[in-house]
């Protein structure tokens, strides 16, 4: 068994893929199981937009500002941020372990008038296949996957050198705990019961120390942080005690 195979069988997990199987019919409704997703997507995209316009000299104000780059969606679910990036003008791949959400993405993609390559596939698969990307979204995975390491790993081999990730996860300590599970799952009822494992959450330093030991150097990271009086999110240069997100470059 070469090394890309048992990398595969380390970071699929198939309890986690069958949560979200589960729920891949729902993938566009703001008010159904995904509507934490909806309600964070303009701050998600806020950060990645900016940080591929940085990283690449791009003019978000022109028309495809993203025009000539080839960016990747890893676990795209049903493509909440993969048709905003085609809209940008990017050449995308969509790509999800869990097999319900493609057909979802395909659809309504198609009738958004969108060309998305989707794929049911690993992050594994397509880096042992030779794909490589300017930038890969790898947004709410690492703490769905058994073996962050390798998954991060794999992430990095479908950079091209120069090439960026955004990877966003949620920390592990007891507000967390509290808003993320309790209250997200519990109180609120955003998602179903036991879509987060607080185990598997990652720090911010532990995150950090995963993506160096991967190849690739942190640049930035921030918070996302929930306004319930606003009833939106926004970003937070010092608070990443529940949801943050992160900017790493592959040298050249």
């Amino acid at each position: 068994m070469n090394t890309a195979t048992q990398r595969t069988t380390q970071t699929v997990d198939a309890a986690e893929i069958a949560k979200f199987e589960a729920m891949a019919a729902e993938w566009w409704d703001p008010n159904g199981k995904f509507k934490p997703l909806h309600m964070l997507n303009p701050c998600r995209l806020d950060y990645i937009t900016s940080q591929i316009a940085a990283e690449f000299g791009r003019d978000l104000k022109t028309d495809k500002p993203f025009a000539g780059l080839r960016i990747l969606d890893i676990g795209c679910g049903g493509g909440l941020l993969a048709e905003p990036m085609a809209r940008l003008g990017a050449d995308v791949v969509g790509a999800d372990a869990a097999e319900r959400n493609i057909p979802v993405a395909r659809v309504h993609a198609e009738q958004s008038g969108l060309t998305i390559d989707y794929r049911h596939t690993t992050a594994e698969s397509m880096a042992a296949a030779g794909e490589r990307f300017d930038a890969v979204l790898n947004m709410e995975v690492v703490e769905h996957v058994a073996d962050p390491q390798g998954y991060l790993t794999a992430c990095q081999e479908l950079l091209k050198p120069g090439g960026l990730m955004i990877c966003s996860t949620i920390n592990r300590n007891p507000k967390s705990y509290l808003m993320a599970i309790v209250g997200a799952e519990h109180v609120m009822r955003w998602l179903p019961k036991g879509t987060h494992e607080w185990s598997k959450f990652i720090t911010p330093d532990e995150l950090y120390d995963l993506i160096r030991k991967a190849g690739l150097t942190p640049v930035d990271r921030k918070g996302f942080l929930f306004n319930p009086v606003g009833w939106n999110w926004r970003l937070s240069d010092r608070d990443l005690s529940v949801n943050y997100v992160t900017a790493s470059t592959k040298p050249d």
